[in-house]
């Protein structure tokens, strides 16, 4: 089977510079595409295996090139058409390879995702048994805990509101949460306990 890369490099136009660039700009591009293109090409095709993107790939390199306020900057113009044609390549794989994703996910039995009915009335009892916890903590324990975990105030916010010192924070808070997670994961979850 013949692989995409056994085809002849696309050729594409050399770049024609803006009439207002002074000709030696316009004669180094030039020297440019004249010596450098067909590995350009070579090392692109490498990249993503395809001769075709890798013609479009080198166009919009040179167009980037091209693009420059003052090419007179980058000193090595073949190194910045390389990186720039190397990560336009990355940049087609990831986009490649997100498109080939989405195709895939496209076809996925989602019935595999559904949530049994054991594990449902398993997370409705959890619930219960966490609401029936928090009504049972102590009220400045169930505040602290209430205002940090689910409000996202700090631990001084908490304090200030509280009226109590922020060690005593993290005390009630850390009481609140090894209390309801024995709730929560006890069997016998109607029980009433002391917290």
């Amino acid at each position: 089977m013949p692989s995409r890369l056994d085809s002849p490099p696309v050729p594409i136009d050399p770049p024609t510079p803006a009439a207002e660039e002074p000709d030696t700009a316009s004669a180094e591009l030039d020297r440019l595409f004249k010596e450098h293109n067909d590995a350009l090409l070579r090392f692109i095709a490498a990249k993503v295996g395809s001769s075709q993107e890798a013609g479009e790939i080198a166009q919009e390199a040179y167009v980037r090139l091209l693009s420059l306020d003052e090419r007179q900057a980058v000193s090595h113009l073949r190194a910045f058409l390389f990186k720039t044609a190397a990560n336009l390549a990355v940049d087609r794989l990831r986009q490649r390879t997100r498109r080939n994703f989405l195709v895939s996910s496209a076809s996925v039995d989602f019935a595999i995702f559904e949530i049994s009915p054991e594990r449902h009335l398993g997370g409705v009892q959890a619930m219960r048994r966490l609401r029936l916890g928090l009504s049972e903590l102590p009220k400045t324990c169930r505040e602290a805990f209430l205002l940090m975990r689910l409000e996202g105030l700090s631990c001084e916010e908490v304090a200030e509101r509280l009226q109590i010192q922020p060690r005593s924070v993290w005390r009630h808070v850390a009481r609140a949460l090894e209390y309801l997670r024995e709730r929560v994961e006890s069997d016998s979850g109607d029980q009433e306990r002391v917290p």
